[in-house]
């Protein structure tokens, strides 16, 4: 009789936490991935003397085309009227992935804008085992289904008027500003060609007085967002980390899947390198992998950020 009795407490915690885990699972796979919000925020990083500029950063989309409820938040986007679109990558998550993000990006259409790959712009997900992340970033995987990139660089390109900034960079006009962007391909998937962005800027002219730089990254990876502050980047920005994607209330993102300190792997924060110091926004995305369809703690995010002129 005294067994059964001693076993109660026991089982009465293991049902809590049985039920927690259920409600847990039950609130970021059914409601929070589609709680869609948009971060403002306000950095000083212009040349002193320029005009703000509202920047909307979007990343990891991973986009389905059933996705209907992300296609249309993504859309109404638009009615916040930004300077300036910068793109961080990982915008396809299915083969017929375009579809939706012609529906969620057509609005922004003749809106300047900047993109860069991320390597789901390039390779269709594929299931993981997601234990796996807490060893380290993740690695590639052999065989991944191609996706038509060329076809999603044509729309960008051609459609809504954004520039390509994989390895490259390019100068824009943004809200009266002179701007020049640097940029690199999918730094997780080693595909950035950090050594190509001086003559990339160099190919622009000099930069004229008064003139910005803004680094765009698809993985903020610590060799990344130091070359960009050394090559003379006033701001950078990031995707890739999910902001953790499930992370712990009070604490944040228990991984990153990549090099940048946990603290950083979603919002505002600042660079520091070689004596600069510069704003870094890493955004938390508005997707997942449709083989890890849950977000806790961590809401589905764009940002509309306020960029500043610095203090003469």
């Amino acid at each position: 009789m005294s067994s059964r009795r001693s076993a109660h407490p026991a089982l009465i915690a293991l049902g809590a936490v049985g039920a927690a885990g259920v409600a847990a699972a039950v609130w970021g796979i059914g409601i929070e991935r589609y709680l869609f919000t948009v971060r403002e925020v306000i950095a000083p990083a212009l040349a002193p003397g320029s005009a703000p500029v509202r920047v909307l950063h979007l990343s990891d989309a991973h986009m389905a085309p059933w996705q209907h409820r992300k296609q249309e938040w993504l859309a109404s986007l638009a009615e916040l009227e930004p300077d300036l679109v910068v793109n961080t990558g990982d915008n396809l998550g299915h083969q017929d992935g375009l579809r939706g993000i012609r529906r969620a990006f057509a609005p922004l259409a003749g809106i300047p804008g900047v993109f860069v790959h991320g390597s789901n712009d390039v390779q269709a997900p594929s299931p993981r085992n997601p234990l796996k992340y807490f060893g380290g970033p993740s690695r590639h995987v052999r065989g991944a289904v191609l996706l038509d990139t060329d076809a999603m660089d044509a729309f960008f390109t051609d459609e809504l008027g954004w520039n390509d900034l994989n390895n490259a960079a390019a100068r824009l006009q943004i809200a009266g500003n002179t701007v020049d962007f640097l940029g690199v391909n999918d730094a997780h998937r080693d595909w950035d060609e950090l050594d190509a962005l001086p003559g990339a800027l160099s190919a622009l002219g000099k930069r004229p007085a008064g003139a910005s730089a803004i680094g765009v990254t698809h993985a903020p990876y610590r060799r990344v967002l130091d070359r960009f502050v050394d090559l003379g980047a006033d701001v950078v920005f990031g995707g890739h980390t999910h902001g953790g994607q499930v992370c712990l209330p009070g604490y944040g993102a228990l991984v990153a899947n990549c090099d940048i300190p946990l603290k950083q792997a979603k919002g505002l924060s600042t660079w520091s390198h070689g004596g600069r110091t510069v704003p870094l926004n890493v955004s938390a995305g508005c997707g997942h992998s449709i083989y890890a369809p849950v977000r806790f703690a961590c809401r589905p995010e764009a940002t509309l950020l306020t960029l500043t002129p610095r203090s003469a």
